[in-house]
């Protein structure tokens, strides 16, 4: 029976979240398995890893086969090179407390260099963010200045308007005295 490591989707539509398993080669993708050694989910960033370093380990040694996602995803994990170094110890060439430290290295600088990143992109994410708003204040602004020139016109123009209409008024009782005299005048005559 071939035993191979590989990913078994779960999850939403275009929403995947993968479970690394061991599993029976034969088996269908999403169907029965060994084993469940952690999950990986791409949709974050920097993409979420849980694994089982040990099981995962214990298991590539006996001889399972990951896939080549699988293996990628192991290898940044660790679990390669964790094999590698086991095989090391196996055949006398380091000890185990060697092997250990040389593992605790890279794996604290590896998690340094994941934090490093992860940072790098929230003060990114947070410069863009600052950035995107200061350029809605300003564009919100160049708003509000077209608004208020717009009032200011429509003001001014409300006063040019109600101007004509106040000299009207003050002059309709002139006019009306003038069409009242030749009317009067029109009477005189037709008696």
């Amino acid at each position: 029976m071939a035993v191979k490591i590989r990913l078994a989707r779960r999850g939403r539509k275009k929403q995947p979240i993968y479970d690394v398993v061991v599993a029976d080669a034969r088996a269908p993708r999403d169907g029965k398995f060994i084993e469940k050694l952690g999950t990986f989910n791409p949709n974050q960033n920097p993409a979420y890893v849980n694994i089982n370093i040990e099981s995962a380990t214990q298991w590539v040694l006996n001889g399972a086969i990951p896939t080549e996602t699988a293996k990628k995803i192991l290898s940044d994990q660790g679990v390669m090179f964790r094999k590698h170094l086991q095989v090391g110890v196996n055949k006398g060439a380091i000890t185990q407390e060697a092997a250990d430290a040389k593992f605790d290295a890279w794996w604290s600088e590896k998690e340094s260099k994941v934090k490093g990143t992860a940072d790098d992109l929230a003060k990114n994410q947070a410069a863009d963010r600052k950035a995107r708003l200061e350029a809605e204040a300003k564009v919100n602004a160049a708003r509000a200045e077209e608004i208020a020139k717009k009032q200011v016109v429509v003001e001014e123009v409300a006063e040019v308007e109600e101007a004509p209409a106040a000299e009207a008024t003050e002059e309709a009782p002139v006019a009306e005295t003038t069409e009242e005299a030749p009317a009067a005048e029109e009477e005189k005559a037709a008696e």
